[in-house]
C-alpha cells in the first residue's frame, strides 16, 4: 500500500508540475512499476487501469470542450497527454491504497467530489491548467467525480479480487 501511495504521488507531482510528455512518460513508467511490483493480478489491473483511464480522459476532454479546463501549454488530442498519465497512475489507487473506501460507501460520495475537485484545484495552482470560471468549474468537476469514483471503486473490487479458492 505504501509503494501505491509514494508511486501515485510522486506521479501526480511530476505530471502537474512538468506537465509535458517527457511528464506523461514518467506517469505511464510508474503505472507500469505498479503493475509489476504492487499488483496481484496485472493483467485484470491493467485492464481496469485502460478502461477507467479512457473514462476519465473522456470526462476532462468534456471539460477542455465546455472551456471549464483549459490548457496552457498547446496539445494535441482529447486532453493534455500527462492528463491521461495523471488518470492512469490514480487508477493504480482504487484498488490498494482507496481500497478501504468500499466498505464506507456514504463517505466514498462525501469524499470524491470534493477531494477530485481539490486535484483540479491544486493542478490550477500549480500552472498546469485554468480553471476558466472556478466556482462554476469546481462544481461540474466534482459533480463528475461524484459520478466517477464510486464506479471506480466498484469496478476495482469486482475486477481486482482474488478468484474464490476451488
Amino acid at each position: 500500500m505504501l509503494i501505491n501511495i509514494a508511486f501515485f504521488q510522486a506521479g501526480w507531482l511530476i505530471c502537474v508540475i512538468v506537465s509535458n510528455e517527457v511528464a506523461a512518460l514518467a506517469g505511464f513508467a510508474l503505472v507500469g512499476a505498479h503493475l509489476v511490483l504492487v499488483s496481484q493480478r496485472p493483467a485484470h489491473e491493467a485492464l481496469f487501469i485502460g478502461l477507467g483511464t479512457l473514462l476519465g480522459s473522456l470526462m476532462d476532454g468534456l471539460w477542455f470542450w465546455l472551456g471549464v479546463l483549459v490548457s496552457p501549454e498547446p496539445y494535441s488530442g482529447l486532453i493534455p497527454v500527462w492528463l491521461v498519465a495523471l488518470w492512469a497512475l490514480f487508477l493504480t489507487t482504487p484498488g490498494h491504497s482507496l481500497a478501504w473506501l468500499a466498505a464506507h460507501r456514504r463517505l466514498v460520495f462525501l469524499l470524491s467530489p470534493v477531494a477530485g475537485a481539490f486535484a483540479y484545484w491544486s493542478a490550477s495552482q500549480l500552472g498546469a491548467v485554468e480553471l476558466r470560471a472556478p466556482l462554476l468549474g469546481l462544481l461540474a468537476i466534482g459533480m463528475g467525480w461524484l459520478l466517477l469514483f464510486p464506479l471506480f471503486l466498484s469496478w476495482s473490487q469486482h475486477l481486482l479480487r482474488e478468484p474464490a479458492a476451488s
